[in-house]
């Protein structure tokens, strides 16, 4: 009787784990690229713990559509695309049509993390009533920043906030994280030759990119601090590369594009993937906290992050080899520094 029951346990189990495995869940994930890069961690730990076979993630296309093949995202959705603006009225005021494609979207899904809306209001209990029009399915609503005084990693912020609203309960064992966040492949990184290619880089040094901007004015180191690493890098025989986007475009003058320029090749305009292809190719990346700085140390590129208004110790971008210099969160932007110009140059000293 004990063999009998031992089967009987086992077939259980692997029922049970067969069942889960076909369940699928989505994140619904309104942010930037960094934003979105520091959502991995928890696509990968719902993707584990729960033993899910498939973890989506529903977002701007321009920024999330790097993920599948290349993280532990299987597919994506861009949300400019749905009707998403309809889950923000009054409950009372929502309504559903047969068919309604609102409903069909969220089909199929067995958990449902949202960053969009509030815990207990219009979206979320409208979501909820659109997912179970079709089946059951667990929501749960997460919000984008930690509260002020955190001093724990955004990553973490996320996995836990997840644990204590989904009542899943603390595992026992955390998953171990990737070294790597996101995986370039050899099509990445014959893109990202051909990017040096045109911009006369042949790939025979060792090859710095720098990004001197990010999302918010005051996150910029002041553009003199780079100008000075970028010349110092020069002057050691290394490859240096410029890296502006529109952003950047939008605030620099022309002089001062002329300035960058007058030190080494610079590049504009360039696709994500020809970003992430060229940052595949490079010894280092140096940047403000940006969603670019993100991405290269989600590649496992060696990273130089300078920190100024911002908190390292919540935004830290994940990596392998990450190395985070603090600046004066007053004059960070506003003026150079050359004991920080100088700390750096000491970090990168070794590519020399």
């Amino acid at each position: 009787m004990q063999v009998n029951d031992d089967i009987l346990s086992l077939l259980r189990e692997e029922g049970a784990q067969a069942a889960r495995k076909s369940q699928r869940a989505v994140i619904l994930q309104p942010g930037a690229i960094g934003d979105c890069i520091l959502t991995l961690p928890l696509a990968a730990f719902m993707k584990e713990v729960l033993g899910l076979g498939c973890v989506d993630i529903f977002g701007h296309s321009e920024y999330i559509g790097i993920f599948p093949g290349r993280t532990c995202v299987d597919g994506i959705s861009s949300i400019d695309s749905m009707e998403l603006h309809r889950l923000f009225v009054e409950p009372k005021d929502f309504d559903l049509a047969d068919r309604d494609p609102l409903i069909s979207t969220f089909a199929g899904y067995s958990w449902i993390t949202t960053f969009m809306g509030e815990p207990h209001g219009n979206f979320e209990q409208n979501l909820i009533y659109t997912a179970n029009c079709s089946h059951s399915s667990d929501v749960i609503t997460l919000p984008m920043n930690p509260p002020k005084g955190f001093s724990g990693h955004l990553g973490d912020f996320y996995r836990q906030q997840f644990i204590n609203e989904s009542g899943f309960g603390q595992p026992e064992r955390l998953p171990a994280g990737a070294d790597c966040l996101v995986r370039a492949n050899a099509a990445d990184r014959e893109r990202g030759r051909e990017v040096l290619a045109e911009a006369g880089l042949q790939g025979w040094g060792k090859l710095v990119i720098i990004h001197p901007g990010s999302g918010g004015r005051r996150k910029c180191w002041h553009l003199d601090n780079f100008l000075a690493v970028a010349n110092g890098l020069v002057g050691w025989g290394i490859d240096v590369l410029f890296l502006l986007g529109p952003a950047e475009m939008e605030r620099l003058d022309r002089p001062a594009i002329k300035r960058l320029r007058g030190v080494c090749a610079c590049l504009t305009s360039l696709s994500l993937t020809q970003v992430l292809g060229l940052l595949s190719c490079a010894d280092g990346f140096v940047g403000n906290d940006s969603g670019i700085a993100h991405l290269a140390a989600a590649l496992g590129t060696r990273t130089f992050v300078l920190f100024g208004p911002t908190d390292p110790g919540v935004y830290r971008p994940i990596g392998p080899t990450v190395t985070v210099l603090k600046g004066s969160s007053t004059t960070f932007s506003k003026k150079p520094s050359m004991r920080l110009q100088g700390k750096l140059l000491d970090s990168l000293s070794d590519l020399r």
